[in-house]
């Protein structure tokens, strides 16, 4: 049989992550297969230009961590994309990309910068972050990543 060279690891409902390039860490995030992207909840959300070029700025927000809330955050690569909301609704969102650690793995991924306000946890993790690199057991929560044996890396 084909042995991955990534290692799949075994997460719970929810985890603490970090977001190591946004000096954020340990923020507890819900892990939704019914979700295809990650998103972060974030507000103050505007375009500034800088020069020539057009800036997303935004403040990510946890009260968990209000800290976070004083911290500005500026991407110059971003853009626009059409998702459905927890409503089913669509919505315009802007996606940018950054490094979330789950556990051991440090991932690039594509994060929406959305609404979460009336959510209970301010960071969503979807299924594009997911495949191929983590098992979710509903029962657990907070594992940090468990390295599965090979023995079930053979069957994924």
């Amino acid at each position: 049989m084909k042995k991955s060279k990534n290692r799949i690891r075994l997460i719970g409902r929810r985890e603490f992550i970090d977001f190591p390039e946004l000096n954020i860490f340990s923020v507890e995030a819900k892990i939704d297969t019914g979700a295809y992207t990650s998103s972060v909840h974030c507000s103050d959300i505007e375009i500034k230009k800088i020069g020539d070029k057009p800036v997303l700025c935004f403040k990510l927000l946890d009260t968990s961590h209000p800290e976070f809330s004083k911290q500005t955050h500026q991407f110059t690569e971003f853009y626009q994309k059409k998702i459905k909301n927890s409503f089913g609704e669509m919505e315009e969102r802007y996606i940018v990309k950054t490094k979330i650690k789950l556990g051991k793995k440090a991932i690039l991924t594509t994060l929406s910068l959305s609404d979460r306000e009336n959510m209970r946890y301010p960071v969503l993790i979807g299924r594009r972050l997911l495949k191929g690199k983590f098992l979710i057991d509903v029962n657990k929560i907070h594992t940090g990543g468990i390295r599965i044996s090979r023995s079930i890396n053979d069957y994924i």
